[in-house]
């Protein structure tokens, strides 16, 4: 299965793809999506889509994960943030792909192991648990590893989907687990 992961970004936006087979990952590749640091919003949102939408027709990805926006010191920066991120969710569902999304903490979790790592630490671990030859730029790590956490967490969202209560014959009687 071919995972796309993207890190939002209004002046870099960074995208990774990966392959899931079992538990094995693969890199496929990776970069970054550049508008600048000038111009109007509106044609900055587009090369935005237009990047998203290119990567997902070289690629064919199953799914797609995306960071999720995080409240920002200053509301301006917040709100560029979520129009670039907007521009991505919408071209990954243009494309009829499911779109997951993680918190920075969560992500740096399933890749490092510390919700509180720094990016030197997650380029470093990302490049390990790829096989890459060298470190890749901090956009596109932070990507890969959005599509690794990805990875991970399918796995255990089909664990629990194995485990679920109908399964085992359990269902919710005023708020606790019962057997049927």
């Amino acid at each position: 299965m071919i995972i796309l992961g993207i890190d939002p970004g209004l002046r870099t936006t960074g995208f990774g793809v990966i392959e899931k087979h079992g538990h094995r990952l693969r890199y496929i590749a990776s970069g970054t999506i550049k508008t600048g640091t000038e111009g109007a919003l509106p044609p900055r949102l587009k090369i935005i889509l237009a990047g998203i939408s290119e990567v997902v027709a070289t690629y064919k990805p199953a799914c797609a994960a995306i960071e999720r926006v995080f409240v920002n010191v200053n509301p301006q920066s917040t709100l560029l943030l979520g129009a670039a991120r907007g521009a991505a969710i919408t071209a990954l569902v243009g494309a009829d792909l499911d779109v997951a999304e993680y918190t920075p903490a969560e992500v740096k979790q399933a890749v490092v192991g510390s919700g509180k790592a720094v990016k030197a630490q997650v380029q470093e671990m990302v490049a390990r648990l790829l096989k890459l030859p060298g470190l890749p730029g901090s956009d596109a790590a932070d990507a890969l590893g959005i599509a690794i956490c990805h990875a991970h967490g399918m796995d255990a969202l089909a664990l629990i989907g194995a485990l679920a209560p109908e399964k085992q014959g359990l269902h919710m009687r005023r708020g606790r687990l019962v057997s049927s």
